[in-house]
């Protein structure tokens, strides 16, 4: 399967002990959540105001904050959703 050059390898951090043997095997393939099913995007309203009036009551231009919600696979198999449905503004300190 052809794999675009953005997508990176997965790499994990070096070990004393290893649970598997670490030489590639295999073909390559894609892990894009794309890349096999259909992505859909659910926003809550009250989620979408609230990161709004928080970024303009903001003094930065930039700031960081978390959406947080659930991935669920669709019920035919064929598609997955996203559902944000949180909003954390996080902390300065």
């Amino acid at each position: 399967r052809f794999v675009p050059k953005r997508m990176v390898p997965f790499s994990f951090p070096l070990s004393k002990c290893a649970l598997w043997d670490p030489v590639p095997m295999g073909d390559v393939i894609g892990a894009h959540v794309t890349y096999y099913r259909n992505p859909r995007l659910s926003l809550v309203e009250k989620t979408l105001r609230l990161a709004y009036r928080h970024a303009k009551q903001n003094e930065k231009k930039a700031f960081s904050c978390f959406l947080l919600g659930t991935l669920a696979v669709d019920e035919d198999g064929e598609g997955v959703t996203l559902t944000i449905d949180r909003f954390d503004p996080g902390r300065e300190v």
